[in-house]
């Protein structure tokens, strides 16, 4: 997979996710498959329990099928999955 800032736009429900950094120390570690995505939060399927974890608070680790693994800061994932395709993306790199 070609990484570039267009990946924002990806459909991240189905991908495997893992909270590298929070501001809340109970996010940090926990990994898993998301399983919602709602504007402002994920939620992911963490050893059999939903967790919600807030966008805005964590920088993500996403695994995609290829294997790929990419940092992402939750700051750019906030917004509606279908709004976030409208979304102007400002070149990141």
């Amino acid at each position: 997979m070609k990484v570039t800032p267009d990946i924002i736009r990806y459909e991240f429900v189905g991908t495997e996710a893992k909270i590298a950094k929070s501001r809340h120390p109970g996010y940090v570690g926990i990994s898993g498959k998301i399983i919602d995505e709602t504007r402002n939060t994920f939620r992911i399927l963490h050893e059999g329990k939903g967790k919600r974890v807030v966008k805005d608070s964590a920088v993500f680790h996403f695994r995609f099928s290829d294997g790929t693994v990419v940092e992402i800061d939750g700051k750019l994932l906030v917004g509606r999955p279908e709004d976030r395709l409208k979304k102007r993306i400002r070149r990141l790199w």
